[in-house]
């Protein structure tokens, strides 16, 4: 019996049966690669907005670990917050030198947080030029960029054993005077005075866009 010489070769069918299961299997492990590709992107990018909001925080503390107090300030406001803003007055050490102070800002300006520290004086009166310069918005001096991609900024403090919204109760986020405060209060030549207690706590909130949950940090006011 007579062998046939003719060799074998693939049909048309064949190859492209053959070409589609390729595309198939090219296209399902390009999905696959562009997947974890970007994956690793967004945990990239949440890790540096985690790092990002850990140095912020950890400037926060450094302030707040060193606000002036009342018996340095004296009557005058050493803390204020809004929705959007916190203003303190911080003491600076200098080793050999006595201690002075600075007021210092933070504040979210298009989706960024960003902080302002003002010239450092050891004089009250200057001191009342330069915390009214920082509530104001009108201190010149530059800001630093903390972090970026803030979508909002919600602050609280500690007040008689409970946290209070600064955009609900802003009378008790001032740095409110244990002692007696002059109230002026109408058809009376005197001010009236009243009694608060200043906040003990702070509570910072920060939003970041695109984020489920903000991330929260409080911090404990020991002037």
């Amino acid at each position: 019996m007579q062998k046939s010489s003719r060799q074998q070769a693939f049909t048309l069918v064949e190859l492209l049966v053959a070409i589609s299961i390729l595309a198939i299997v090219a296209v399902l492990g390009w999905r696959g690669l562009d997947g974890i590709v970007r994956a690793r992107q967004s945990l990239t990018d949440q890790m540096e907005a985690t790092r990002g909001m850990q140095l912020a925080f950890a400037q926060m503390q450094s302030d707040t670990e060193r606000i002036a107090g009342r018996d340095v300030v004296l009557d005058r406001p050493f803390l204020q917050v809004g929705g959007d803003r916190i203003t303190l007055v911080r003491q600076v050490f200098m080793e050999n030198q006595p201690a002075r102070l600075m007021v210092v800002s933070y504040r979210v300006v298009e989706g960024v947080l960003v902080r302002r520290e003002s010239q450092s004086t050891r004089d009250l009166v200057q001191l009342d030029s330069l915390w009214q310069a920082a509530i104001s918005d009108t201190d010149t001096k530059g800001s630093v960029a903390l972090e970026g991609h803030v979508g909002s900024m919600q602050v609280a403090t500690w007040v008689n054993n409970t946290w209070r919204q600064a955009d609900v109760d802003p009378t008790a986020n001032t740095g409110a005077t244990r002692a007696a405060v002059p109230v002026q209060v109408e058809g009376q030549d005197t001010p009236a005075t009243t009694t608060q207690t200043d906040p003990t706590g702070l509570q910072v909130a920060l939003q970041l866009q695109n984020q489920k949950a903000p991330m929260v940090k409080s911090f404990l006011l020991t002037p």
